[in-house]
């Protein structure tokens, strides 16, 4: 369990006292964010702040990570660093994204085509490999089953969970990406869901299959669960320091660097430690948002008409006069909720198994 406080320790030192050198650095050359003219008019006063963040939280990840290994001895697991390559390789996409943002100055970054294949090229390959790396007992950093609090019985095979696989990563990625449109609000967000996957982790260890001699109904079949718990204190760790100064006013955004990373991340988390149907429960606001996307622009092919005054969702409530600070919170405490009521459902599916 050392394991898990060094890895979110390390990752908030560095992200707390590594981000304002970030910020330095790219304030002194001029990588500020653009702001679309066609955004709530508050926004304006936020052009020319430092973007691509997201730097800063990735790293501060990947350095926690492999010093908590030095440190205990322990080996990487196939599991956890999955999940770093996922969300290394979803950074790298958005950093691409940001770059030509402000340094080509196109405010819509990547093309749409070249964005979508290289989210495609990082998540296929997840997939693939998540089918890889057997351990002793047979076990894969993920499963060709369907999971909610565990795997269910039926297999959808290779293929399938392939598909299903790049699915979670694509709309969870994109889900942070929308929902990182006011200070703070994806980072918090984020934190809460990274914690709730410790909490998962630690127990799922503790109830693991391996550490009984005859397994149970009561027990999780999970190939690197502790390993799961590192990453996710890391991840948690490292945005709460990021937080520090993405809160508002912020000094720097995380741009599409950050928000890929940590959609990226938050559906490795979901695939390898087998709660797949469990997220969109944990990570709720992300949902809520994506789905205000998709019902102002299906509302609007259909019938003409917004539901919304603006999507996503948060900038519907500024429009409506509703305080940035007062939306963040707000928001922040709906997916305090989500959290509790995925992590009692959690639990509660354990104790009934």
């Amino acid at each position: 369990m050392k394991q898990i406080l060094y890895s979110g320790l390390i990752g908030l030192v560095l992200s707390l006292f590594g981000t304002p050198a970030l910020i330095r650095l790219l304030a002194r050359h001029g990588y500020g964010q653009m702001i679309r003219d066609d955004g709530p008019k508050a926004h304006h006063s936020k052009r020319g702040t430092p973007t691509m963040g997201g730097i800063a939280f990735i790293l501060a990840t990947l350095i926690a990570y492999a010093l908590t290994k030095v440190i205990t001895g322990d080996q990487p697991r196939a599991s956890g660093l999955l999940v770093l390559f996922l969300m290394s390789g979803l950074g790298l996409v958005g950093f691409l994204d940001d770059y030509i943002k402000v340094v080509k100055q196109r405010s819509l970054g990547l093309r749409a085509k070249a964005k979508l294949l290289g989210q495609s090229f990082v998540g296929l390959a997840f997939a693939i490999l998540s089918l890889q790396f057997h351990d002793p007992r047979g076990l894969t950093p993920a499963s060709t089953s369907l999971s909610f609090i565990q795997d269910f019985s039926w297999s959808i095979g290779p293929v399938l969970f392939v598909m299903w696989a790049y699915f979670m990563i694509a709309g969870m990625s994109n889900g942070v990406n929308l929902t990182d449109g006011l200070d703070g609000l994806a980072t918090g967000a984020s934190v809460m869901v990274f914690g709730a996957y410790v909490f998962i982790g630690v127990w799922q260890y503790g109830q693991s299959c391996d550490r009984f001699v005859t397994a149970t109904a009561n027990c999780f079949e999970v190939r690197d669960p502790l390993d799961l718990a590192v990453v996710a204190s890391a991840l948690m760790g490292s945005c709460f320091g990021f937080l520090w100064w993405n809160t508002s006013p912020a000094k720097i955004f995380m741009g599409d660097t950050g928000s890929l990373a940590l959609g990226g991340a938050l559906a490795g988390l979901a695939i390898c430690s087998r709660t797949e149907l469990l997220l969109p429960l944990l990570g709720g606001l992300f949902v809520i948002i994506t789905l205000s996307v998709i019902i102002q622009v299906g509302s609007f092919r259909l019938t003409g008409k917004r539901v919304f005054k603006m999507a996503p969702l948060q900038h519907h409530f500024e429009l409506k006069g509703w305080s940035e600070v007062l939306i963040v919170v707000r928001f922040w405490i709906i997916q305090g909720l989500c959290v509790a009521v995925g992590l009692g459902i959690f639990y509660a599916g354990w104790v009934s198994g």
